[in-house]
This record gives C-alpha cells, structure tokens and sequence, in this order.
C-alpha cells in the first residue's frame, strides 16, 4: 500500500512532518484539530511538502529522516533547492 511523507505549514510558522496511508484524510483531520498536539494549538494548516513511497514503512523512515533536520534544511526541501542539501547537512563546525 502506497505511503505518503509530508509537511505542513503551522500558523504560527512552523512545521510538522508526517506520514500517512491517506494524504487528503490526514490533511482534513489536521485542519480540524485532530492531526496531532502541535498543528491542533496552530491552526490553520497549510501542506508545503509531499512525497509517494511505494510503501507506508518507507515513508515512516523518510518521515524520521526528515524530522531530524535543521529548519534550514527542511525549508530548502520545500523549496526543492536539492543542490542544497548537501550543505546543509554539513555539522556547522564542518562548513
């Protein structure tokens, strides 16, 4: 079964990473408060980001993956600055 990674944008500017069966189901449980803590306390939501995984257990990795990351380089994904990534995933004492 297909498996969805994504991020969204919280109101108050920050974001949330994710992962799902149903992409359009989880985005309308977020936007009504019954996504998770975090986007519940900063509605409205808004999706900036998805990736398809031939599987939800790949996903869920990327998902991990993704939520380690710096700010910086969540927001270079978002904006597929891909040449980026790299860079970003120097430690700051290695740049």
């Amino acid at each position: 079964m297909v498996g969805y990674v994504y991020i969204i944008e919280c109101s108050n500017g920050s974001y949330y990473v994710g992962s799902t069966y149903d992409l359009d189901l989880r985005l309308a449980q977020h936007q009504i408060g019954e996504g998770s803590n975090h986007t519940k306390k900063y509605l409205p939501v808004k999706l900036v980001y998805y990736e398809e995984h031939s599987c939800i257990y790949e996903a869920f990795y990327r998902e991990k993956q993704i939520q380690g990351w710096s700010i910086r380089k969540k927001i270079a994904l978002i904006n597929s600055d891909n040449y980026k990534l790299p860079e970003l995933s120097k430690a700051y004492r290695d740049r």
